[in-house]
């Protein structure tokens, strides 16, 4: 496969990962993961909660496909580095931006502004439902107004 072809696969995994992430978060952790998940709507008392778990799956999918594609680097390869890299933006948007996991930077963004207010629209609630703005990356537009 030539360059362009693998980067197109890895610009349009991360693509899907935003919509597979947004419908796992409403209907999966949402619903009948919750018991999982709600420890990220719980106030954290350690380095880490259970709702890690789904990170470190995530993780451990995007390996083994760079690992069973990385001989012949084929499109497996290339999906498994669209997944980290999305998953690497996770990690810098929600766990070091959004909740500060790390005290590390702030910004005046509009975008990222925005971000931040619909996920701490989310997190408003500590129950399962009523919940909305389940996307990472993506938000209604009403958050990003000034």
């Amino acid at each position: 496969m030539n360059v362009l072809a693998n980067i197109g696969i890895v610009l349009s995994t991360m693509a899907v990962m935003e919509l597979i992430s947004w419908a796992m978060h409403k209907y999966l952790f949402h619903g009948p993961l919750w018991f999982i998940h709600k420890t990220h709507h719980q106030q954290r008392h350690g380095w880490f909660e259970l709702n890690d778990l789904f990170s470190i799956g995530f993780a451990a999918f995007a390996l083994w496909l760079m690992w069973i594609g990385h001989l012949s680097l084929d499109y497996r390869f290339w999906i498994g580095t669209g997944i980290s890299i999305y998953g690497i933006i996770y990690f810098i948007f929600h766990d070091w931006f959004i909740h500060n996991r790390f005290k590390a930077f702030k910004s005046d963004n509009r975008y990222l502004a925005g971000i931040r207010r619909a996920h701490k629209i989310h997190h408003k609630s500590t129950e399962k439902y009523p919940s909305e703005e389940f996307g990472l990356l993506v938000a209604s537009r009403k958050w990003f107004s000034k």
